[in-house]
């Protein structure tokens, strides 16, 4: 995989969650597999996001391609997440320091820790739709597309129009479930109540529906010429 938005903490309406639109970009680069929600969204891509991007220094040391590899990103996601964690200690509730700290942990692949702060995020603003699609986000990579799909379900039962929402229920249902049916009613209900979205991610949701549809009709195909 924000709704005014989501998931990313709090994105804008349609798709503004970085996370949502390059889960959507990934998938079609790479054939339809398991994009940005499952290891990878930038994002989510995660729809949620989005998500408030790590964003390290150059680092003289990070290898000769000049990428830093995983475990840096975790130590300067460490060092990020420090002062917000001292902030935290005297204000344990607070919706906008757990969901920064759960959007650093998501980027650096941590996933159950980004999962338990938005989480707790959510319980402390359980109206705000934007940082349930983050919080299924990170479930979804964390491995636990059951547990996504019922914060994206809560997340529209608030708001059933919310195209963050339904784009990532979606994904989940059709890469981490494999049900092309759920997915396609996902995107066709996205695509009926936002008439207004941006033309461009209008087409990549069409575009997605055109492959799920392509590749079921492959499937059928396939068994009713092994029968």
């Amino acid at each position: 995989m924000e709704n005014q938005p989501t998931t990313a903490p709090t994105a804008g309406p349609s798709f503004q969650a970085t996370h949502v639109y390059a889960m959507a970009a990934i998938c079609l680069v790479v054939g339809l597999a398991i994009g940005y929600l499952v290891r990878g969204a930038q994002p989510p891509v995660s729809p949620a996001q989005q998500h408030v991007a790590v964003e390290p220094p150059a680092n003289p040391h990070a290898g000769e391609a000049g990428h830093l590899t995983l475990e840096q990103i975790k130590q300067i996601a460490d060092k990020q997440a420090a002062p917000l964690l001292d902030k935290l200690k005297t204000d344990p509730q607070n919706p906008t320091l757990l969901a920064q700290l759960g959007a650093i942990f998501h980027t650096s692949h941590q996933f159950k820790e980004a999962a338990d702060y938005y989480g707790r995020a959510v319980k402390a603003d359980p109206k705000n739709v934007a940082l349930r699609t983050k919080l299924a986000s990170s479930l979804f990579r964390g491995e636990d597309p059951d547990g996504a799909i019922a914060q994206l379900n809560q997340g529209l039962s608030l708001d059933p129009k919310d195209a963050n929402s339904l784009f990532d229920l979606g994904l989940i249902k059709w890469q981490g479930k494999q049900d092309s049916k759920g997915a396609l009613a996902a995107w066709r209900q996205l695509l009926k109540t936002n008439p207004q979205l941006d033309p461009q991610r209008k087409a990549t949701v069409q575009k997605l529906i055109a492959d799920v549809q392509a590749n079921a009709g492959k499937q059928t195909g396939t068994q009713g010429a092994q029968q």
